[in-house]
């Protein structure tokens, strides 16, 4: 298992560093119809709409319920590669649909996968779970991790590639015996656009995907155990707005702490840094999200693009962080934009919008593990850090943890994904001490 963990961690840094994987794609059926989704939202390749097609397709109009309710279930394969036969999660995966909230109060369908263990828990009280907030994985359907564990590695055609680089964390999680429950977020796998980096939306689809673990049948959750939240960078943004948000969204959940990994904490602040970057695409998810979130922005965004920003924002819709990676690594945000980007976010609509997700301006109850490279080149410390700083005025229970790896090939991100896998096995066992009851150890006066 070792062995296994180095080496998924090993072609996750090849990726990070531009390396393609290529694996076949799985012979198609008969596709018929579009599956239930419009037109304009069928993926490319027609062999994902005939295998996700139904299930990811939800009831029009939604079941009456409240934020948490199953909609649907179904096992899922888990497998760490395609064949499936090169290691093994030791859990048995549910494919889930649930009930969650979007950024307007609306009431929306998420899916994502539930991880049952094998083993025991070994530590004190019920079995704990952890609702898992991924990173960054892309805008397409294609790209949902509910959908990625089934097949490991994902590829359709040309530069359609992508895989599960956080699976050796959740690998790891059920072995120890943590039940795990991982979402989709609002609009990934389902129909429609991904509200990428939305503070409101993605913290209640985290909150709403524990409480929709609780209710599956013959789990070995108590209905009442104990919870934890887990993320980094897109995750960690999600996992500190759970944080932010459970006493007052899902205020029943006894959440015993949060681990947020470089946490995109301001928008505004994180878009020099993503300009001319290896993942300068993402700004591409982050424009459809809002537009998907707040449609009415549309026009006044649409004005101000080039060409060459109207085909960032029609391409990126539909792609995984590889594909992204490799059609828009280094390129300029000014040549998307007619005007100065950078102004643009300090006029409204988007200065509002961008408002809205900056984290830090609502208390955590529970304890949270803050974890940032001081030189990550994507995501900035100064925001992470300031989060921090803002939580513990407000009397929360906050450990800030500064990675100090220096500055290496920084257009490259390096710093912003290696530091997760150098600090994984930390937040982990912090996360392992919250739910077997040792005292926090704070370090707010040092921040």
């Amino acid at each position: 298992m070792v062995f296994l963990r180095r080496s998924v961690a090993l072609v996750a840094g090849l990726a990070m560093l531009g390396g393609v994987l290529v694996s076949a794609p799985a012979a198609a059926g008969p596709v018929t119809g579009n599956c239930g989704f419009a037109p304009d939202d069928i993926y490319q390749n027609e062999f994902q709409c005939y295998r996700y097609g139904e299930f990811y397709t939800p009831p029009d109009p939604l079941p009456a319920g409240q934020p948490g309710d199953l909609i649907r279930s179904e096992p899922s394969r888990l497998v760490l590669e395609p064949s499936g036969e090169l290691g093994a999660y030791v859990a048995t995966g549910t494919r889930i649909m649930y009930r969650s909230t979007d950024a307007r109060g609306n009431p929306t369908a998420v899916t994502g996968t539930y991880f049952e263990p094998d083993n025991p828990w070994p530590g004190q009280g019920p079995r704990p779970l952890i609702s898992f907030a991924v990173g960054t994985y892309g805008q397409g359907d294609q790209c949902a991790p509910s959908r990625l564990f089934n097949q490991g590695i994902h590829f359709s055609s040309g530069l359609d590639i992508t895989f599960g680089y956080e699976e050796m964390f959740i690998a790891t999680m059920v072995a120890r015996g943590f039940a795990i429950v991982v979402t989709d977020y609002d609009g990934l796998g389902t129909p429609g656009v991904h509200t990428y980096v939305n503070r409101i939306a993605q913290g209640q689809a985290v909150l709403d995907a524990a409480r929709a673990a609780k209710k599956l049948p013959d789990t070995s959750l108590d209905v009442d155990g104990p919870v934890a939240f887990w993320g980094y960078s897109q995750g960690g943004a999600a996992s500190a707005s759970a944080a932010e948000l459970a006493p007052s969204y899902a205020p029943e959940l006894d959440v015993v702490g949060a681990y947020a990994g470089a946490p995109p904490a301001d928008l505004v602040e994180l878009m020099p840094f993503a300009d001319g970057s290896a993942l300068v695409g993402a700004v591409g998810y982050a424009i459809n999200g809002a537009i998907a979130a707040y449609p009415e922005i549309e026009p006044s965004v649409r004005h101000v693009l080039t060409i060459y920003g109207e085909d960032l924002l029609d391409k990126t819709r539909d792609q995984c962080v590889i594909e992204t990676f490799l059609n828009f690594a280094f390129h300029r945000l000014e040549e998307y934009f007619t005007v100065d980007p950078f102004e643009l976010l300090t006029r409204e609509p988007m200065k509002s919008i961008f408002e809205q997700q900056r984290l830090g301006r609502l208390r955590p109850q529970a304890p949270v593990f803050v974890d940032h490279n001081r030189y990550d080149p994507l995501v900035p410390y100064a925001p992470s850090r300031q989060m921090a700083i803002d939580w513990c005025a407000q009397g929360a229970d906050v450990e800030f943890w500064t990675n100090e790896q220096p500055p290496f090939l920084n257009k490259l991100v390096v710093n912003h994904g290696l530091a997760y896998f150098v600090d994984g096995e930390r937040g982990m066992q912090w996360i392992a001490d919250r739910f077997n009851g040792l005292a926090t150890t704070p370090n707010c006066a040092n921040i």
